[in-house]
Parts: C-alpha cells; structure tokens; sequence
C-alpha cells in the first residue's frame, strides 16, 4: 500500500514557523551588566531609547510621585527583568498590560511581564511609584539632597535609582523628557532645554527635554528658588545658569564662576569640536557639596567648591566632560580615564590659553612634586581601582599621559586626536584600550608601550620615559600660576 507524501501548503509552512519559542526559552535578563566595578549596576536583557518621567514634588515633605515611561528593545526573549530603583512602586505595565513585581538585593525591582517578551520587540513600561528620596539609603547614604526649598540629585556613579527606575549603567543611554510639578514660586531644572512652562491651581509644571543620548547617572533634578540667566552661544546655543538665592557669601563667587560658561563654551568648541548637545549651563544649589558633576548640558557644582572665591577652572573641567565623558561615555568604570583625564587636561590648555602656565609647565610641575616613593604612582590612571577611582592621580597623572602623548606625536596630531575622538565617537562608549587604538591609528605610530608606562605601571616613569615625553626637566620646578586654582578643584571631584 502506497502512502501520500502530504506537504504541507505555504500558509500552513508560515504558521508553523511562526510559532514561539516555548516557555523554557525565555529566561530572566541579568541583574547587573557585569561592570568591573558595580557588577550589579544596570541590566540585561533590553535596552532603553527613551525615559519619559512626570514627577510632582513637595519640598516640605520630600514627598516625590512620579510615573514613568520607558521605551526599550528586548535583547533576549526574557521570562523577566530587572529595573534598577529604590522607592516603594504601586503598579507596572508592560505594553499597556499589568505585571508582577518584588524586590531584591540593594535597588533591585524584578519584573515579570503577564507574557513573556520576545527578542527584538519595542516595549514600554510604565512605572507608578511614590517616596521620600532622602530617607532611602543605600550603602549608608542618600544621593538626594534635601535643601532649604527643595532637593536635589547629581551623584556619581549612581543617583537614578533614588528618583526614577531605570537600567543604571552609562552603557545604556536614552533620550528625556522630564515633567516636573512643584508649588507655585519654586522652580525645577533638568537637563536640556525648558520645552514649556504651566501653572495650575497652585503647581507650576517645568518640561524639560534632552534630545540626545544621556546616561542615567547624569541625569540630575534641582528644586528650589534660583536666579537665572539666559544667554546664547556665538552658535545659537541656549545657555541656562541657575544660582540658589540662599547661598550666602559664596554667592558672587559661584555667579561669576557659572557665568563664563559661554566663553568657556565656545573656547572649547575650537579644542574638542562641535558641541554635542541642544543646551548648556550650570547650576549652584544650596546643598552643603564640595563636589561638582557633568550632568548633562547643566553641571552641578556644589556651594562649598566657591568656599575660596571663584573658580572658572573646575567650570572648565565640568564643561569638557560634555565631550570626554558624556558625549563619548565610558564602557566600564574601571575606564574613568577616558573621563577625566582629559577634562583635567582641558584645565591644563585653559592655562596655556591664560598665560598661567602653559601645558608643559604644569607637567613638569606634576612630575617633579611626586618623588618614585610617592603613592601617587601607585594609582594605574587606567584602571584604578574603584576605591581610587576619584583619586588626584586620575586627574593629575591622567593629565599628565596626555601632555606626554602631545609631545610624542606632535601638536597637530595630538589636537587632531582632541577633536577626532568625540567626533567620530559621538554618543557612543568606548575604553581605554578603545581610545589608545585610536590614537595609534590616527598618529601611525605603535603606543601601547607607551600608554602602558603612563597608565598601567603602578610607578614614576623612569627620567629616561620622562625626558623623552617631555624633552627636558627643570630643577627646581616652579608653581605655575593656575596651580593653585587647578589643585582646588581636586577637593570638588570626590563624589
């Protein structure tokens, strides 16, 4: 007896391809990226693009609600994910439908959607939650500041899980709004540009906007009352500068401080390129910081880094780290140098460009105060450890890398890596193995030696490697002028 051979017809061949994985094939996205630092910062599994975040916030109570929206894409096909938060959450929907949550770890909100998530879907989840930031500790502290008027946030490497849920990790940047409702006569201020302003029944509603490609741990929240001033660049770029109106002595300081943001802008622009982003600023709260942060487009600097008068150069250093830190974020913490190396480095042109000292002058400055014994040296700038990850030497012997790259290739190749790299790494990341490919690249020479004796040997590089990079050494070296301002700020980058 002969048997048909039955083939099945194209519709039916479609929707036997079309069926799912099955349940055992989704599995829950990890708890952390795996940074070498905070492995459980951030997430996997998805990938946020965009954070929409309407907040209402009393600043006598502390008390934050907020409800927010995340657009992702699914990496994976997950059976569930984690959302990096730390206040109480009352409901969440994925796709417009209800999910199961609980808690777990330091800030972990674990999330199992009503149906599993397939791989390569755009989702969106929609967070409701309400707290008191201040009064949520983590590791022993708050990075919510309460102020006279309000509170703040800007905290380094973590502050979103104290505001807003989110995948916390700088690997994972996304686009804002952030609608923020505070009692008439108080004023809130994020990132990017005011997009509209509105009153109602004794609230007043701010709608920031940030169109471009932002880290969590730069995303900031300021509520108070502040002075502000508004200006433009030579370019047309909005500038927004918001000083306390409660900071006392050190109020002048910090207002013709912030107020050279615009001329440091645009000096910058000739060293690093194009501004990346679609504001700028800054902003001096009255909280007791000695810290300053590159929020993006809007640095924080805290009332105490004005403690001794004006400092122009740590607004240099935060305005630069819109390039080298926030445009072109980093991979992994244990690449801080690519953040700060080079905004120290800008402090160092900036004197050049004062006639306080040129870039040189200051190397050998830097050089010649650390002897071989000094446990300056043992900090590896390019992997320091993340208990010296804000260490003088990141900034100082980082910087100090740089001037020797400068004088090994030369200027016009090294200013040509100044404002290639943010260029042609715009809102990306990258490492410190990244940016010495790239620099070999660019240069035609073979640098890994010798980005390996400036970053990696936790010791002085010897008079030979010095000489070289810097051709001669004076003996005794004398202070440059802008040392003293340059070294002030080494008390503002502990965050």
């Amino acid at each position: 007896m002969r048997h048909r051979l039955l083939v099945p017809g194209a519709a039916a061949l479609s929707l036997m391809l079309a069926i799912p994985a099955s349940a055992a094939d989704f599995t829950p996205g990890a708890p952390g990226v795996g940074d070498t630092y905070y492995p459980e910062s951030g997430n996997g599994g998805y990938d946020v693009s965009h954070y929409d975040l309407r907040l209402k916030y009393q600043p006598k109570t502390d008390l934050l609600e907020g409800t927010a929206t995340l657009l992702a894409k699914t990496t994976q096909d997950l059976s569930r994910f984690n959302l990096d938060f730390g206040l109480e959450v009352s409901e969440i929907r994925i796709n417009g439908k209800k999910a199961s949550f609980t808690t777990s770890g330091k800030h972990e909100l674990e999330v199992t959607p009503a149906t599993p998530l397939e791989k390569g879907k755009q989702i969106s989840v929609v967070v409701r939650y309400a707290g008191k930031p201040s009064e949520l500790k983590i590791d022993g502290y708050s990075a919510w500041a309460r102020t006279p008027d309000g509170g703040v946030v800007a905290q380094e490497p973590d502050a979103a899980v104290w505001w807003f849920p989110s995948n916390d990790h700088p690997t994972d940047k996304a686009t804002y709004d952030i609608s923020v409702a505070v009692p008439d006569g108080t004023q809130a201020l994020s990132n990017g540009v005011l997009a509209s302003q509105s009153s109602k029944l004794g609230w007043t509603r701010y709608n920031w906007r940030s169109d471009k490609p932002q880290a969590t741990y730069l995303t900031t929240l300021a509520v108070g009352k502040f002075d502000l001033t508004t200006d433009k660049t030579a370019n047309g770029l909005p500038v927004i500068n918001a000083v306390s109106k409660d900071l006392g002595a050190n109020e002048g300081s910090a207002k013709a401080s912030i107020e050279r943001t615009t001329e440091i802008t645009e000096w910058l622009e000739s060293v690093f390129g194009a501004y990346p982003f679609n504001a700028v600023g800054g902003y001096v709260p009255n909280v007791p910081a000695g810290y300053a942060l590159e929020t993006q487009t809007r640095p924080f600097y805290g009332k105490k880094a004005f403690d001794r008068g004006t400092n122009v150069s740590v607004v240099v250093h935060e305005l630069a780290h819109q390039w080298y830190g926030d445009s072109v974020s980093l991979k992994d913490w244990k690449d801080i140098w690519i953040n700060e190396g080079f905004a120290a480095y800008s402090q160092w042109l900036w004197s050049e460009k004062e006639g306080e000292g040129t870039a040189q002058d200051l190397a050998d400055y830097v050089y010649a105060q650390h002897p071989s014994d000094d446990p300056f040296w043992k900090v590896k700038p390019g992997n320091p450890g993340a208990e010296n990850q804000f260490d003088d030497a990141v900034y100082d012997r980082g910087a100090l890398a740089l001037q020797a790259l400068r004088n090994k290739v030369g200027d016009k190749v090294f200013f040509g890596l100044l404002k290639s790299w943010p260029t042609e790494n715009r809102y990306g990341n990258a490492s410190v193995a990244d940016f010495v490919k790239f620099a070999e690249k660019k240069s035609g020479k073979q640098l890994a030696g010798f980005f390996d004796t400036w970053l990696f040997q936790p010791s002085k590089p010897a008079v030979g490697a010095a000489k070289q990079a810097f051709g001669t050494h004076r003996s005794p070296v004398a202070e440059p002028k802008s040392w003293k301002q340059i070294a002030a700020t080494h008390d503002v980058h502990g965050h």
